[in-house]
């Protein structure tokens, strides 16, 4: 579809983007799908983390309980970090 737009078209396409949503918003919205972006990859690279172990080893086996697990939006976000709870594994000590 891009490849049928003209020059001029593209130009005006992204004049009423700008005109919608304002010069001030863009790198917000921008800024924000951005994060969005890497929590999913952060989420999925942990499913996919937790999902390897439990298929190898067999489930009697115990592991010593170590600190929970905390998953960042991205390298020093603190204000998103949060705690993530491993299924089959209780905090109880």
């Amino acid at each position: 579809m891009i490849g049928n737009l003209k020059p001029l078209e593209i130009v005006l396409i992204i004049a009423v983007i700008l005109l919608l949503f304002g010069a001030k918003k863009l790198p917000e919205m921008a800024r924000s799908l951005g994060k969005s972006a890497r929590i999913l990859k952060s989420e999925a690279k942990a499913m996919k983390k937790d999902d390897e172990p439990a298929a190898d080893a067999p489930a009697e086996q115990s592991a010593p309980q170590a600190a929970p697990k905390t998953i960042q939006a991205a390298p020093g976000d603190v204000t998103s970090a949060r705690p993530v709870s491993e299924p089959g594994r209780t905090t109880q000590g």
